[in-house]
Order: structure tokens, then sequence, then C-alpha cells
């Protein structure tokens, strides 16, 4: 159990380290000690929160390839193409649109990845998860602004196949 913590306390440090190095675009004394001593108490105190169980999965390299490769793939092909697809709709003189809310069921089984593909789903322009069915059928309600079928498949297809793909190696 000790070593449980342990490991929790180093994942959860390193990454808050890493994300505080990256925002503050700075590597001055200052700024890295105030980063190594911030990341220090918020991980003592969170640590155990954020990994409950199985801390040796956040030192998967696999997971962390995974990782990377989501981020650029979503950033630089699914974003800039959803981008795209709502710039044409509201440029069109009749604003071709067909809005509705479907369900689209999930495949995945962590918290972590279910959160992680509705963030998704939710910040590709045109779609935003507004409600999730965690018991049995496990469903995310999606509202979507060009709604191309109310079949669960075929929003499973459209909507979060994709996403699932990456963050099931990420979190699963």
């Amino acid at each position: 159990m000790c070593m449980s913590r342990a490991l929790s306390f180093i994942a959860v440090f390193l990454l808050l380290f890493v994300i505080f190095l990256i925002t503050s675009a700075s590597v001055s004394p200052m700024d890295i000690t105030l980063g190594l001593i911030a990341s220090i108490i918020v991980a003592a105190f969170t640590s155990t929160l954020v990994i409950r169980e199985h801390p040796q999965k956040a030192f998967n390299v696999a997971r962390w390839f995974w990782s990377i490769i989501y981020f650029f793939y979503f950033f630089l092909i699914i974003e800039p193409k959803c981008h795209w697809d709502v710039i044409k709709r509201i440029l069109h003189p009749k604003m071709p649109i067909k809005p509705g809310i479907v369900r689209v069921p999930y495949k995945v089984k962590s918290d972590y990845a279910v959160t992680a593909v509705a963030c998704s789903i939710t910040n590709t322009p045109g779609t935003v998860v507004v409600d999730l069915n965690e018991g049995e059928k496990k469903r995310y309600y999606v509202h979507w602004i060009d709604v191309k079928t109310a079949e669960e498949e075929g929003c499973y297809e459209m909507i979060s196949k994709t996403f699932e793909k990456y963050v099931r190696r990420m979190f699963d």
C-alpha cells in the first residue's frame, strides 16, 4: 500500500511539474523552484485522489506514446476538419444544419476513459456531450449540429469511435 501511494505521488508530481514548466514557458531558477514546491504540495494532497488504483500504469511508456499520438491527431487532423465544417455551415447562405440530440453508446471502461472521450466530443466543434448514462446502457447524450443518423451504432461510428480507439489504449 505504501509503495502504491509513493508511485501515485511521483506520477502526479511529475505530471504537475511538466505542466507547470510548459505553461510558464520559463526555466529560470525561481520558476523551477516555485514549480517544484507547488507540484510537491499539490501532489501530496491530491495524488491518492487522482490515481486510486494501479499507479504503475502512469509509468507505462506505451500509454504515453498513445497519448502523444492522440494529442497530435486530435489537434492537427480532427479539430481543423471539424472547425472547417462548422465555418462552411456558418458562411453558407442557407446555413445547412440539422441539430438534434442523439444517443451515442460507449465501450470504454475506466472513469478517465469515459471522461476523456466526453471531453474530446465536446471539444470538437459541432458536438457537445449534454448528459451521460453510466448505468447499464452506457450512453452519451450528444447535441450534434448536423444529425446524419439517429441510430446509436451509426452515431458511435461517426462521433466517438475514433476517440475511443486512442483513449482505450491510454486509459483502459
